[in-house]
């Protein structure tokens, strides 16, 4: 799933390309991909209808679009989801789900293999919708509040791995950036987060932060082609590292082997000389 450099990646595109666009018209092609706009694809299409794009704003994984009107369009990329900026007679994605015609002449098309994603409509959330505001700010916020961070960060009682992957927490990391920020903070996934030292708390979230600015300067972390910007364009941050997806390879710090560990349903990478295991682990 698209994590938050990913999605701040689309969110760059979206504010050079959308915003300040006019919406002349909306097709929806898939009801699936608004059933979250509990009124209805019609009713999703006909809000959108004349309506100014006046924003590109995130939140952990979720975007928005302000419009003129104070309402927004939300939208969450699931795990395949895109939005892509294109010309009318671009040929169309076989899974293309929602098209909106801009007043520049291109389109703004939601497509969407797995459809996990979805848009909808949020009246009056153009500040912020009322469906995202449960999930916490990012540590790239620069409204994060760190003290409360760490704060509940230890009244978790947890893995620290399941506090990080916490979005109500801090929104935005995911898998892939937790590892990597556990790496860097020489950390073990499972550490009891009451246990953590309030420097190695700061230590942690500053390796989150490292780690997604990182991911952002190369576009974000692309596996396969479902994860590009609004143009089509994969990121390769997955070029750069240090302990995902590497099971078997030489840690680049200490060089033993990275090992992979099973982890809610998931995967856990980590050194297991940089990174040893608690006594008291949580999983």
């Amino acid at each position: 799933m698209p994590e938050l450099p990913e999605v701040e990646v689309v969110r760059r595109g979206l504010a050079a390309h959308v915003v300040g666009r006019r919406i002349t018209a909306a097709e929806v092609l898939e009801s699936r991909s608004v059933r979250r706009h509990l009124a209805g694809p019609h009713d999703f299409a006909g809000r959108l209808a004349g309506r100014e794009v006046t924003g590109a704003r995130r939140r952990g994984k979720y975007l928005w679009l302000p419009l003129d009107d104070e309402d927004a369009i939300v939208a969450h990329l699931g795990m395949s989801g895109q939005l892509l900026v294109q010309p009318p007679g671009a040929e169309a994605d076989r899974h293309l789900r929602v098209m909106v015609t801009l007043s520049d002449g291109n389109q703004l098309r939601f497509c969407d293999q797995r459809m996990f994603g979805g848009l909808m409509v949020s009246e009056g959330g153009a500040e912020l919708p009322a469906e995202v505001a449960h999930i916490g700010r990012d540590p790239l916020d620069p409204e994060f509040d760190q003290v409360a961070w760490l704060a509940g960060l230890r009244r978790r009682r947890t893995g620290v791995k399941r506090a990080l992957l916490d979005q109500t927490l801090a929104s935005g990391i995911g898998n892939i950036y937790a590892d990597e920020a556990l790496w860097q903070a020489r950390l073990h996934f499972a550490r009891p987060t009451e246990t953590l030292r309030r420097l190695e708390g700061i230590r942690l979230i500053d390796a989150a932060r490292d780690v997604m600015r990182a991911a952002l300067t190369e576009g974000g972390t692309s596996f396969d082609a479902l994860y590009v910007d609004v143009n089509g364009q994969s990121g390769y941050f997955d070029r750069s590292l240090q302990v995902y997806g590497r099971t078997g390879e030489p840690c680049p710090r200490c060089g033993t082997p990275i090992r992979r560990d099973p982890f809610m349903n998931r995967s856990s990478y980590t050194c297991p000389r940089c990174q040893p295991r608690p006594r008291r682990a949580r999983w």
